[in-house]
């Protein structure tokens, strides 16, 4: 995560919940995107926010950048990509499921003050 003081923490941790709440239900972000639209941490960053504070928001809708679903919840975010409409596709011969990143990503700029849209 970041290094500093802990206020720092706590606002990358805001923010980051921030723009899942801005994920509308049928799209996804992936957590490098999120990342990259902060303009801090990685990845892996976003992943430890999500693990520790993100069973308050839609987590299911922050996935790897291959569209494959978070290990051991499989069954859960399938139910809610279905019940949300969320593009998948197929993963080949063995009939697994991932997110169609091309069509459910979601996409999102900075807003006026740098503010997450709504």
């Amino acid at each position: 995560m970041t290094t500093g003081r802990p206020e720092e923490l706590t606002d990358f941790v805001d923010r980051v919940l921030d723009v899942v709440d801005a994920i509308p239900p049928g799209q996804v972000m992936s957590y490098g995107d999120i990342a990259e639209y902060l303009g801090q941490g990685g990845p892996r960053q976003v992943g430890r926010v999500m693990s520790l504070w993100g069973g308050g928001v839609a987590w299911w809708r922050v996935i790897h950048a291959d569209g494959s679903f978070l290990h051991g919840h499989e069954r859960e975010a399938l139910a809610h990509y279905r019940e949300e409409g969320t593009p998948l596709r197929g993963t080949g011969p063995s009939g697994g499921l991932r997110v169609d990143m091309r069509k459910a990503r979601r996409e999102i700029r900075v807003g006026p003050g740098g503010n997450v849209p709504g």
